[in-house]
């Protein structure tokens, strides 16, 4: 059998900003109907799940018609469905665009949520709200950032030129500014150059450096001190490893304010916690824009809480 490639488009529209699950049936396998196969592949989902999506004809194929329980496994085909979309508490703060053209938009993000749809995360991020409230379905992520860091993230609108944008960070070609709040000490020399190995498991939610060829390089500023022992931190990473600039900052002594993973993984927050932010703000971005070729430089007005007003963050 010929494999064809091709990816049709989507036949259901999103929901709430979140795009239909895609799936292609392997070329090959033991399953004798797409039924046999999804229910093996979302065997996760509980039981009954599968077979309740069938009954209510949510699979559809390429022409939009629903596929039977029964229907026949044919080898590369596509199919698409909705999941359920889980309960998510609101993160009670506004997303604010710093840019927008027929090309991108960069969005400052607040703390907690999450750039991308994820496990739990779905309609309740950067990407599936600005879908919602720019009425942009084709916007997707360049980039991401963690969910507790706040700050700058660059968003494309045209699906054939996200690429474009996604090399950019690949080839290191964005020249990244973050600020942090940790604890001043006089005795640690700044600036310096932090490199190290950073190993981040899947399912396991700390980062850990291990011997070996660095993979994560930050460059470490004091930009100002004062307050109750606090520092203002600038951090400009040239890498992009997972939780890069919290595992280093720890790796210094000075671990970032908030963090409920470094030094320490703390219990599980609560659903609907918002208090005591990271302190943790992806402040600029600079890069030559690939399909305009203008030099842009954004930059984040936000205030990190326990610099502004430490005891109202403490507080909380």
């Amino acid at each position: 059998m010929t494999r064809n490639h091709r990816i049709p488009p989507s036949p259901l529209p999103q929901r709430e900003g979140v795009d239909p699950v895609r799936v292609r049936l392997p070329v090959e396998g033991p399953w004798v109907t797409v039924r046999d196969h999804l229910a093996e592949r979302l065997s996760g989902a509980g039981a009954g799940v599968v077979d309740g999506m069938f009954d209510a004809g949510r699979v559809v194929g390429a022409d939009g018609r629903a596929v039977s329980a029964d229907a026949a496994y044919v080898p590369g085909m596509f199919v698409w469905f909705h999941r359920d979309l889980p309960a998510e508490v609101p993160v009670p703060f506004p997303i604010e665009v710093v840019h927008r053209d027929e090309h991108i938009v960069v969005a400052d993000k607040p703390h907690f949520l999450a750039t991308t749809p994820r496990g739990s995360h779905v309609t309740e991020t950067a990407l599936a709200r600005l879908r919602r409230e720019l009425d942009i379905p084709t916007l997707g992520a360049a980039h991401r950032l963690d969910r507790l860091t706040a700050g700058l993230v660059l968003f494309t609108v045209r699906p054939e030129e996200r690429g474009a944008y996604q090399s950019l960070f690949r080839d290191r070609l964005v020249r990244k500014e973050y600020e942090a709040v940790a604890p001043y000490d006089p005795a640690l020399a700044l600036p310096r150059t932090v490199r190290s190995r950073i190993v981040k498991e899947r399912g396991v939610l700390a980062a850990y450096e291990v011997e070996g060829e660095p993979n994560a390089v930050s460059h470490v500023e004091l930009a100002e001190h004062g307050g109750p022992g606090l520092g203002r931190y600038r951090l400009t990473p040239a890498t992009g490893q997972t939780h890069q600039l919290r595992v280093h900052m720890n790796r210094l002594g000075v671990p970032i304010l908030g963090d409920p993973l470094y030094p320490v993984v703390t219990g599980p927050v609560p659903a609907g916690d918002f208090r005591r932010p990271l302190q943790l703000l992806a402040r600029s971005l600079e890069f030559t824009d690939p399909v305009t070729g203008v030099t842009h430089r954004f930059r984040s007005p936000r205030t990190l809480r326990a610099w502004s007003s430490y005891d109202e963050w403490a507080r909380q």
